[in-house]
């Protein structure tokens, strides 16, 4: 297999499907993102591995980063080419995973300030790198069609990681950060304790 193709020197790329695009397009640069954060996905992934304690979350970040390649792969897609890789059922998994870890961690009424463990502080990068693809997605889906399904993914996406880092700096017992020049902003009245 050839790596190089010449095709994109003049700025140009190609959609599955045919569809030419420059590569400054809303959808190149949306899954352009997807890309950046699926590598920074498998950055933490290897090392997480370094750390026992994080043995029975390494699947379950191994399946987001498959999903979040689908999600890439619906972009970088022609429309209409074939049929949408990301479902409702990957949007209830998520769901499902940062219910089961919410609770984990000590609830708090204060924002958090992105840091901690050095796993915790690229936790977040990831998630701030997921909320600029969500941006990407919706100035694209105000253009022309997406997935709906693949923007709802990616919104619940950056909750899960800001889950994530919240359980990696609590197993690693990594006081977090909380910001002080705000009052309480969570109320966690009515919740068991």
């Amino acid at each position: 297999m050839r790596i190089y193709t010449g095709y994109g020197d003049q700025g140009m790329t190609r959609l599955y499907g045919g569809l030419r695009l420059s590569k400054s397009h809303l959808r190149v640069e949306a899954y352009g993102t997807v890309d950046e954060a699926c590598s920074l996905v498998g950055q933490l992934l290897s090392q997480m591995a370094d750390f026992p304690v994080f043995l029975d979350l390494i699947a379950e970040v191994q399946d987001i980063q498959e999903q979040l390649f689908d999600c890439g792969s619906d972009l970088a897609t022609s429309p209409g080419a074939r049929p949408y890789k990301q479902h409702q059922a990957q949007i209830q998994w998520l769901e499902g995973r940062i219910d089961a870890h919410k609770d984990v961690p000590k609830q708090v009424e204060s924002f958090i300030l992105p840091g901690g463990h050095s796993l915790a502080s690229q936790t977040h990068v990831i998630r701030t790198v997921i909320r600029r693809l969500e941006r990407r997605m919706v100035a694209l889906q105000e253009e022309e069609d997406i997935n709906p399904f693949g923007l709802i993914y990616v919104n619940r996406l950056s909750d899960y990681f800001f889950v994530l880092a919240r359980i990696m700096n609590h197993r690693l017992k990594v006081e977090e950060r909380l910001y002080r020049k705000s009052g309480k902003i969570f109320s966690t009245k009515g919740k068991e304790s």
